[in-house]
C-alpha cells in the first residue's frame, strides 16, 4: 500500500500515512484517525492537502547528516568528490 504525505495549513504539520490509491483524505480529523495520532487543538474539520512527493523521496531532515549534497555527504558518500546530481534541483 502506498504512503502519502499530507499538510495541514492550520497547524503546519505534515503527516505520512498509508492508504489505498482510491481513498481520499480531506480533513485533519480523518488524517489523525488514519495515522493513529491525537488531533490536539487543531479542529477536526481543518482541511488537509496531499503533497506531491514522487516515489522514494528522502528528506534531508531524515538523514543522520542532513548536509546539502554539495557538502559531499549526500547519499552516504555516493556523490563522489562532493558533487551530486541533485545539486541542480
Amino acid at each position: 500500500m502506498p504512503t502519502y504525505d499530507y499538510l495541514c495549513r492550520v497547524n503546519q504539520k505534515i503527516v505520512e500515512v498509508r492508504h489505498g490509491m482510491n481513498e481520499t483524505i480531506r480533513t485533519w480529523g480523518e488524517l489523525c484517525r488514519l495515522a493513529g495520532i491525537d488531533p490536539g487543538s487543531t479542529p477536526p474539520d481543518a482541511p488537509v492537502e496531499k503533497l506531491i512527493t514522487g516515489g522514494n523521496v528522502i528528506s534531508s531532515n531524515s538523514l543522520k547528516n542532513p548536509e546539502p549534497c554539495g557538502a559531499g555527504t549526500c547519499g552516504m558518500g555516493a556523490c563522489g568528490g562532493g558533487t551530486c546530481a541533485l545539486d541542480d534541483f
